[in-house]
Formats: C-alpha cells, sequence, structure tokens
C-alpha cells in the first residue's frame, strides 16, 4: 500500500506506529522547509535515522561531534577512509576502534531520540514510505517502536517543564551540598557538576556539556530536585528572558523551550555561613570568619577549597596532607592555592578523616 502524504494530516508518532503495528521494512523520509530526515524500520522497529554510508551532514557524525566523542581530526580520519573503502560510518567507527561496541550502541540509541525529537517538532511537511529502500548492512541495534515512542512522549512532556524551570539562561548555578560520598552518580551527573561554579550559567553549562540540550537540562533538574545545586542568582547585565514564543503545532499551541569541577562558586558571605552551620565548624575557624562580608573573593576562595578537599575525599578516602596535593592532583589551579592580601591555613586533623581551613589576613 502507498504511504505519503502530509504531516498536517498525519504526525510522525501516528505513521511511527503504523509501521510498528505493521511490522513493516524499509525507510520513512521525511520532509520539512527544506530539512530531510530518514528513518530506516527492520519488522518495525527503528534501526538507524541516519543514510547509509558517510555524508558530509550525517546526523551520527554530527551528534558525535556535539557530545564530544569524535575530534575534527577524527573525522577527517573517517572521512578520507570512507571515501576509499565506501564502507559505512558505524562499520568504520568499530573496526576503527575509535568506539568500543557497547559505546557505539548507546550513543545510536541517543541520536536516534534526538533525532526523532527534531522530526517531530517540524509543524509541517510531507512524508512518504519506500519498502524497497532498506538497511543493508548489519544494524548495530533494533529498537522497540513502542519503547521509543514512550520515551519520546516522556521527553515531550519533560521539554515543556524545562522550559518553565529554565526560560531565564542567565541563571547562575552554584554547589548547594555535595552527593553523599556513597551515592553513585551516573556519568552525566558528574560531567555537569564538574560544570557548576556559581560563575557559569545555565546556557553556558549547558553549551559546554557533551551532552544534548534536553539531556543537560533533564540532568541539571535532577541534581536541582536532589538538593546538589541550585540557582545563585542571575549575570547582571544579561538581556531578560522574552515572553516564550509559541508556535502552532498540528491545532495546538506549544512553547518553544529556550537554550572535573575546578573552580567554584561566586557566592555571598550569608551562604558561608549557611555551608559552615551544615557541614560543621572544621569549614571555618573564627580568623575566616572575621573576613568581611564585602569581600566576595575571599568566600569564593574559601568556598571553592572546600569543595576541592571534599572532591579529593571522595576520590581517595581522605583529606590531603596539604593544598599542593590539590595542585598536583589538578583538583585546583596553583593560583588557587594563594590569595592576596591573606595567609591560607589548612591542616589535616584526625589522620585525614577531617580538616581545618582558615584565611588570616597578611597583615
Amino acid at each position: 500500500m502507498a504511504l505519503q502524504g502530509n504531516l498536517r494530516d498525519f504526525s510522525v508518532t501516528e505513521i511511527l506506529q503504523l509501521l510498528g503495528s505493521q511490522k513493516k521494512t524499509g525507510c520513512l523520509i521525511v520532509e520539512s522547509g527544506g530539512h530531510e530526515a530518514v528513518v530506516y524500520v527492520a519488522d518495525g522497529r527503528v534501526i538507524s535515522t541516519r543514510p547509509p554510508g558517510l555524508l558530509k551532514d550525517d546526523p551520527l557524525l554530527g551528534f558525535l561531534r556535539r557530545v564530544r566523542r569524535l575530534s575534527d581530526e577524527q573525522v577527517l580520519g573517517l572521512s578520507t577512509i570512507q571515501q576509499e573503502s565506501r564502507r559505512d560510518l558505524e562499520d568504520l567507527l568499530i573496526n576503527g576502534r575509535y568506539l568500543e561496541p557497547d559505546d557505539l550502541n548507546a550513543l545510536v540509541e541517543r541520536q536516534i531520540l534526538d533525532t526523532l525529537m527534531t522530526i517531530m517538532r517540524w509543524p509541517d511537511g510531507t512524508y512518504r514510505f519506500d519498502p524497497n529502500q532498506r538497511w543493508e548492512t548489519m544494524p548495530v541495534l533494533r529498537l522497540s517502536m513502542d519503547g521509543l515512542l514512550i520515551e519520546i512522549a516522556r521527553r515531550a512532556d519533560e521539554e515543556k517543564r524545562y522550559a518553565k524551570i529554565f526560560r531565564d539562561p542567565h541563571m547562575l548555578l552554584s554547589v548547594r551540598e555535595l552527593p553523599d560520598p556513597d551515592q553513585s552518580l551516573s556519568e552525566e551527573e558528574t560531567e555537569l557538576l564538574g560544570l557548576v561554579d556559581g560563575r557559569r550559567t545555565v546556557g553556558e553549562i549547558v553549551a559546554a556539556s557533551p551532552l544534548t540540550a534536553f539531556e543537560a537540562h533533564d540532568t541539571i533538574n535532577r541534581m536541582l530536585e536532589a538538593g546538589w545545586i541550585e540557582f545563585a542568582g542571575r549575570r547582571q547585565g544579561a538581556a531578560p528572558p522574552p515572553p516564550p514564543a509559541e508556535i502552532e503545532v498540528r491545532g495546538r499551541r506549544r512553547a518553544v523551550p529556550s537554550a572535573l569541577l575546578r573552580e567554584l562558586v561566586v557566592g555571598a558571605c550569608i551562604a558561608l555561613a549557611i555551608l559552615a552551620l551544615r557541614f560543621g565548624a572544621h569549614f571555618i575557624e573564627p580568623a575566616a570568619a572575621r573576613i568581611g562580608s564585602s569581600d566576595v573573593f575571599a568566600a569564593t576562595t574559601l568556598r571553592d577549597l572546600r569543595f576541592a578537599l571534599e572532591l579529593y575525599r571522595r576520590d581517595r578516602g581522605l583529606y590531603p596532607t596539604s593544598l599542593s596535593d590539590l595542585v598536583d592532583d589538578r583538583w585546583i589551579g596553583a593560583d588557587q592555592a594563594h590569595l592576596a592580601g591573606y595567609i591560607i591555613e589548612y591542616r589535616p586533623l584526625r589522620g585525614g578523616q577531617d580538616y581545618q581551613l582558615a584565611l588570616v589576613p597578611d597583615r
């Protein structure tokens, strides 16, 4: 049967449901606004959302660059090899040992979800299904249509919520409370926790992370709900966020969403005092408490050092014998172990189970 038409009559979700329920094999081609996307299916399962071979705008190649899994030099090497061998990108990635098979499987699944989310945002366009256009090589995975559509529906709902939570990309994020040392962090949480320093905005963290925008917002939201991080004000001088734009999508109105730790948060001394009460008196000695409330840079340095000390303990089991250990292991830069106008006093206690840290005015 012929399967083609307009996206205003049938959505991509409805088309994929039909292909899945009828266990179709072939290629769905979707076009909108000069853009084209393909979805290859085999027996009703999604196996790829990219053309075979290696085109310049290959979705998987672009995704791997965006999530920092391929460098420009590696992309050039892959393109050269592909022109000579005519082999598919996935084959080159495995046999060229650019990625391990399990890593590639996970990355391809992420890319498929990301591509499908993009297609489903297209408000209009055309589609056609070609049963004779098939994926010729062995696919790296076969994804259940029902499972994919359920996950996409979840992401669509979460995107609406994140559009409100992260409406202002100029909001600063800082660490509120470190996860428990026994807490198992996901790879995404570890990546983003290392970017939260009180100086970067939500938009900057999303842009710097090796994640898609949805994955980054999803991870930031989890850490906010866990109480590990918090909003710490707004970057001064940044333009206020405009009212959320809306587009018509199949008769419904939808809001358009807006866009290891080495240094840490610019904060006020009140935040410093709260942290001291939360974690114990060993964080701030009386001399440190005498730092003027206007000396935000000194307070920031203290909090930076405390967080680096906590990360060191999580990694090594004990606090370091001296601050130079933090520098040697690159938890902080050499300049962060010194502060003009102050002497930084650090002393491990109880065999490295505790410590004292203070800033003493250098007079």
